[in-house]
């Protein structure tokens, strides 16, 4: 795979596409107006990668970075740190603040109401990923189950088993124990 017609330019490196600026668009500048290819990218945003400086944070979640700071001390929203010791907030901590302001600000909960809810649904959502797993191993032992007792059944050697055919009778046995 090549590099993108722009790396040697530096900024955002080898494989971006949709570019503002100068230079080729999609389609431009390559033979038959092929589409470059995108080089997959080194690292992967998720909704948990830590990426907000506390003051973007707190623009954000419509708090005071003061605020954050406080939340972060009681336990409630709990940032990934830099190597400085910096909070970094990630996307789903932004939604756990407002989150939380809600909860303040509309229902009236207090911190200490709003701490216990949050350690409640975390620990619900680690039963619920832990049903989860053991429903998946249920289901698979069940299917080796099966396929074992498939295997089984499929070994009889149905012809060496002799087949009589059951008379019904209407006679009453009674049975009486040996004293």
């Amino acid at each position: 795979m090549s590099p993108h017609p722009d790396s040697s330019r530096g900024g955002d490196g080898p494989g971006v596409t949709g570019r503002i600026g100068p230079g080729p668009g999609l389609g431009e500048g390559l033979p038959g107006g092929a589409r470059p290819r995108a080089a997959a990218p080194p690292y992967v945003l998720t909704e948990d990668t830590p990426v907000y400086v506390i003051s973007v944070a707190a623009e954000l979640s419509g708090l005071h970075p003061q605020t954050l700071r406080q939340y972060d001390r009681l336990g409630l929203v709990s940032p990934d740190r830099t190597a400085g010791r910096g909070r970094r907030y990630s996307a789903r901590d932004i939604q756990q603040l407002r989150e939380v302001q809600r909860l303040s600000q509309d229902e009236g909960i207090n911190l200490a109401g709003i701490k216990r809810i949050i350690e409640l649904e975390n620990q619900v959502a680690a039963l619920q990923s832990r049903v989860a797993e053991l429903v998946d191993a249920l289901e698979g032992a069940a299917a080796t189950l099966q396929q074992r007792e498939a295997a089984v059944h499929a070994s009889y050697r149905r012809d060496l088993v002799p087949y009589q055919q059951v008379q019904q009778s209407s006679a009453l046995v009674v049975w009486r124990p040996k004293r």
